[in-house]
């Protein structure tokens, strides 16, 4: 039994629906199928960043897709300064 997948503007509207005190949570799982803390934990991802809340799968939100830059970027440093220091070590020994 495959899960049903929602995308990102169906949770919005959810969640619209149940913050604004039209619809509960149980009421809006039971008619999409979905357990009721489903809705809750829709509602907590969408009050955390509106914007970007639903990313979908294999897709991050942006503060995420800096970060990984970010550590890409440490990473290359380590490599070239390890590369440095090997060659400021071989130049060292044979200059005398």
């Amino acid at each position: 039994m495959s899960r049903q997948r929602y995308d990102a503007e169906f949770k919005k509207d959810i969640v619209k629906l149940y913050r604004s005190g039209e619809r509960t949570a149980p009421s809006l799982a039971n008619e999409i199928g979905v357990h009721e803390n489903t809705i809750y934990k829709w509602a907590e991802e969408y009050k955390g960043d509106p914007e970007n809340a639903f990313p979908g799968s294999g897709n991050q939100k942006p503060e995420y897709d800096e970060l990984r830059r970010l550590r890409r970027r440490v990473k290359e440093q380590d490599e070239e300064i390890a590369i440095l220091k090997k060659a400021a070590a071989y130049f060292a020994k044979n200059s005398k």
